[in-house]
C-alpha cells in the first residue's frame, strides 16, 4: 500500500507492489476480452513509462545516499550527527549495513546514540545474513570414504616445469665481490737502522 514517503510529499511503492502494478499494465494492454480506447492505451503507456522512469530515479537517489554515507563515514568523528542521522534514515529505508558501517559504530559505540544504532545495526546485518544462508543452497560435496562409494579416477601428478636456463651462469659470490687483499708491507729500503 503507498505511503507517504517524507516531506517531500510523494509516495512510496515498495518493490513487491511495482511487479503487481506493472502486471496490471501489461495484462490491461494485452486483455482481449475488453478491447481498450487508444487513449487508455496511451495512458498505460504513460503510466507505464512512469514507473519505469520512478525506478530508475530510486536507484539513483539510493546511490547517491550511499555515496553519501560513505563519505560521512570517512569523515568521522566530526561527522558524527550527520552520519548517525543519514544511517538512521538508509536502515529505515532497507539499508543492509556493511562491515565499515558496523566497525564505524563499535569505535563511536561510547556515544549512546551511536550504541544504540549499532544494535539495530547489528541486528539487521544478522538477518540479511541468515537470510542469505537459507536462501542460497550449500554446496554439495561427494562423501567418497563410505563403502560403495565411487572413487575419482587417480589425477595424473601435474608435469614440473622446467625453469628457463638463463643465457650466461649465475655469478658466484667469489666472482661478485672479490677477496680483499692485504696491504703490501712497505719497502725496507732506504731506512737507517739504528
Amino acid at each position: 500500500m503507498p505511503t507517504p514517503y517524507g516531506s517531500r510529499g510523494g509516495m512510496a511503492f515498495s518493490a513487491a507492489e511495482l511487479h503487481v502494478l506493472r502486471r496490471s499494465l501489461a495484462h490491461a494492454l494485452q486483455s482481449s476480452s475488453a478491447p481498450l480506447a487508444a487513449e487508455e492505451v496511451q495512458d498505460c503507456l504513460r503510466l507505464a513509462q512512469s514507473v519505469d522512469e520512478a525506478v530508475r530515479e530510486a536507484g539513483r537517489l539510493r546511490a547517491f545516499v550511499l555515496d553519501d554515507l560513505a563519505r560521512y563515514r570517512g569523515a568521522l568523528p566530526g561527522s558524527l550527527p550527520g552520519y548517525l542521522a543519514l544511517l538512521r534514515e538508509a536502515l529505515a529505508a532497507g539499508y543492509e549495513p556493511v562491515p565499515d558501517d558496523l566497525a564505524a559504530l563499535r569505535a563511536l559505540r561510547a556515544n549512546p546514540a551511536a550504541a544504540a544504532l549499532l544494535e539495530r545495526a547489528r541486528a539487521v546485518a544478522e538477518r540479511s545474513v541468515r537470510r542469505r544462508l537459507t536462501t542460497t543452497p550449500a554446496p554439495r560435496t561427494r562423501l567418497l570414504t563410505l563403502a560403495g562409494g565411487q572413487a575419482e579416477p587417480p589425477r595424473p601428478a601435474p608435469a614440473p616445469k622446467e625453469r628457463p636456463r638463463p643465457e650466461r651462469p649465475v655469478p658466484t659470490p667469489g666472482e661478485v665481490f672479490p677477496p680483499r687483499r692485504k696491504p703490501a708491507a712497505p719497502p725496507a729500503s732506504g731506512l737507517a737502522v739504528v
